[in-house]
């Protein structure tokens, strides 16, 4: 984080402020862990700091330290809405762009709060009097280490937030092996650790916890893996049947691309799922090397996160959009056959 974005956060939080919390719809453990983290470092600092989401998240996620006062919008609307028309300060954390936002958008923009942005996307929008983006980063947690440290706190970190901020790193970086892990992020978990993240218990909690109905329904998703060998492209189908048939809750599919791309020789891979409430299909796209999934998501599926991993949806229904998808692959056929 620079000087003067550094001074400016410094000059917002001289006093004590109202100050909302914000991750992006849908939110994943890097939304959820930097968001909470966070609000324990700011209610230190003595502010009045809460944490709102726009919809519910995985229950994977729900044993988080301050988790139990998170206020989803999609339940408590009118809590929400107030709390964000009463802010002196917005940090919007893990997403630049206020569409990210889902349903808080129109509220956000109407707001007259002073933003804050923490995120590690591409292509920030320009809505913050401070924004901190940077894309080498691994994730929004090791963001919210570095303004802590930015801000002269690093040596205050409380157990809940170490908890808080190695999860979303831990989440983001898939258990440490992602490229964007750096000797950096290494140093900021050990510091972590130090301050009372207990990793076993934290994988543990994460990825231990699984129902036998989300189990099957792996099961059922390898059983619809289709490789595309002359593109070196992998892909997974779900259809609405195929979740209810499976009692299907928030989270449940998290993960499930990355056995897509995990087979020898893949470079892409996409699942789709089928959502029926939404009359859409969403798609999380995943590459190794230097395949830009981010590119394909941002031209074809309105879409966009990474160079490696990526999030995109498409109106179409799920057959039409599968057929689509390859027959978009020959014009990036060289680069999904000399990635790097």
């Amino acid at each position: 984080m620079n000087e003067k974005t550094t001074q400016t956060v410094k000059n917002l939080l001289n006093s004590p402020q109202k100050i909302v919390i914000i991750g992006h719809k849908n939110p994943d453990g890097d939304a959820i862990g930097s968001s909470l983290g966070l609000s324990f470092f700011l209610k230190n600092l003595g502010h009045d700091a809460i944490v709102i989401m726009p919809n519910d998240f995985p229950d994977f996620l729900k044993w988080l330290p301050g988790v139990d006062y998170v206020v989803v919008h999609e339940k408590e609307i009118e809590k929400s809405t107030k709390h964000i028309e009463d802010a002196d300060v917005i940090f919007t954390l893990d997403f630049n762009s206020l569409d990210r936002a889902g349903d808080l958008q129109s509220i956000l923009e109407k707001c007259k709060a002073k933003f804050v942005m923490i995120d590690h996307h591409q292509q920030p929008a320009d809505y913050a009097v401070a924004t901190y983006s940077d894309v080498s980063m691994s994730s929004t947690c090791e963001m919210v280490f570095h303004f802590i440290d930015a801000l002269g706190h690093s040596e205050n970190l409380t157990k809940e937030i170490a908890i808080n901020l190695y999860t979303g790193i831990m989440t983001d970086t898939g258990s440490f092996r992602y490229p964007s892990t750096t000797p950096t992020t290494h140093r900021v978990t050990a510091k972590l650790i130090e301050a009372g993240a207990e990793s076993a218990m934290i994988h543990q909690q994460v990825y231990d916890t699984n129902s036998m109905d989300r189990m099957k329904l792996l099961g059922h998703a390898l059983n619809n893996l289709h490789v595309l060998d002359e593109y070196n492209t992998a892909y997974i189908t779900l259809t609405q049947k195929d979740l209810d048939e499976h009692n299907f809750k928030k989270g449940d599919t998290e993960g499930f691309v990355n056995y897509a791309l995990s087979i020898k020789g893949i470079v892409f891979a996409v699942i789709f799922i089928e959502n029926k409430q939404e009359n859409i299909v969403k798609m999380s796209l995943r590459s190794k090397g230097n395949f830009s999934v981010n590119d394909v998501a941002r031209e074809h599926y309105s879409g966009g996160g990474h160079i490696n991993a990526a999030g995109g949806k498409s109106s179409q229904s799920l057959n039409e959009t599968v057929t689509e998808f390859i027959s978009i692959l020959p014009r990036y056929k060289n680069e999904l056959t000399h990635a790097s």
